[in-house]
């Protein structure tokens, strides 16, 4: 008898068939007359014991809640998020938080990286401050996808058992370990704007902003290793460079049938923007509702390419077909922390306070003067946006010399 969590009881099995319908996730096939289970496909959602008339499918409880060995799981890990090769930025900002758990738990800082020929990469980490960094280098995960990547990063887990497991809350890092959490049976903190371990219990204090960024939650996961966080980017300072660092490689190789995925990427037609990535930027002119169709975003894209900025946008402006959701700021959108957040034509509803409320300076240009975004505004103008943000276009070009 196996540990499996779900299995097939064969003197019930009669090959029906009826399991294999049910399943979402294409994960049981039937061979002679047997039910097959391939478990690295299988969510445990349960939809194939409820559809199956004989009772021949079971999950399993765990036995052993709560008696497992917290001690046995060492190390803070970072998951590196990278683009055609390149380590994005967020990846040294949780070297550099981590950096400080691992030295709170006396413990080591490693780093993960999946991806085709990274060696480059694994430089850039240790120099950042990476002591382990594990590496699966294969042509089949050069750009991302979930299946391959979460499949790896489980079994990576189940065999080195870190204790912390830190990913940025992006895109990628969202879908991602999400799968992972749910696998391992690990809790997930999303979107933290802050961590810090617990001097008595050794857990890790997650905190995160709730209800619309009203109130600021810690939670912890004191039952279950490892400790799971998506981090928001641009809250966090990134690792120093010390090139004269070195780290530990440990290059992993994998079974082949963690490297396939039902998707297959046809064809990557990027965004064609002239201004810079607001995740990126120190400067965001952003527009809303009040700039009153998608053609007068213009005046917003000429300040920010005056400034070197970059373009957001509220929720409304997104919604209504204006500009494309990758510049969305805000709850549902990408969190950001420039120096300076320029909100033209946006009232400051909650939800986009949360995206950008940490910006350093923040100027607010609206004509109603009672729109809430005065009350966060370092700089408010009162007025009409499209009048205004012209002007100021005019006179940072005579300023900057552009």
């Amino acid at each position: 008898m196996t540990n499996d969590p779900i299995r097939v009881i064969e003197e019930k099995c009669t090959g029906c068939k009826l399991c294999v319908k049910t399943c979402p996730f294409e994960a049981i096939v039937v061979e002679n007359r047997l039910a097959r289970i391939d478990l690295t496909k299988c969510t445990l959602c349960g939809a194939c014991v409820t559809a199956c008339r004989f009772n021949a499918i079971e999950i399993r409880e765990k036995t052993s809640e709560g008696t497992e060995d917290l001690g046995a799981y060492k190390d803070v890990w970072v998951f590196t998020e990278q683009t055609d090769g390149q380590i994005q930025s967020v990846t040294y900002e949780l070297l550099g938080e981590g950096r400080k758990l691992a030295d709170d738990l006396g413990m080591k800082l490693c780093a993960v990286v999946l991806g085709s020929e990274m060696n480059d990469a694994v430089k850039k980490l240790t120099a950042r401050g990476a002591e382990k960094v594990y590496v699966v280098d294969k042509p089949e995960l050069a750009y991302f996808q979930d299946e391959p990547y979460s499949a790896i990063l489980i079994e990576l887990v189940k065999k080195y058992k870190p204790c912390i497991f830190l990913c940025g809350a992006t895109t990628i890092g969202r879908s991602l370990i999400s799968r992972v959490a749910v696998s391992v049976k690990a809790g997930l903190t999303a979107d933290c704007t802050a961590l810090a371990i617990d001097p008595e219990t050794k857990n890790l204090l997650q905190t995160r902003p709730a209800f619309g960024g009203n109130i600021m939650a810690t939670i912890i996961c004191p039952n279950a290793r490892p400790q799971m966080s998506t981090v928001r980017h641009k809250v966090m300072k990134e690792a120093d460079i010390d090139e004269s660092r070195t780290g530990e490689i440990l290059v992993e190789e994998v079974a082949v049938q963690l490297l396939k995925s039902r998707v297959k990427r046809l064809n990557f037609v990027p965004e064609r923007e002239t201004t810079i990535n607001i995740a990126e930027a120190n400067i965001i002119v952003s527009g809303g509702r009040g700039l009153q169709k998608p053609e007068n975003f213009a005046v917003i894209r000429d300040l920010a390419e005056v400034l070197g900025a970059g373009v957001g946008s509220s929720r409304a402006a997104v919604d209504a077909g204006w500009i494309p959701y990758s510049h969305q700021v805000g709850q549902t959108g990408k969190t950001v922390c420039p120096k300076i957040y320029i909100a033209c034509g946006i009232s400051g509803q909650i939800q986009h306070l949360a995206g950008m409320s940490s910006s350093d300076i923040i100027v607010a240009i609206n004509k109603d003067p009672d729109a809430p975004i005065f009350k966060y505004a370092t700089y408010g103008i009162v007025g009409d946006a499209l009048k205004i943000v012209p002007m100021l276009t005019e006179q940072f070009r005579k300023v900057l010399g552009k």
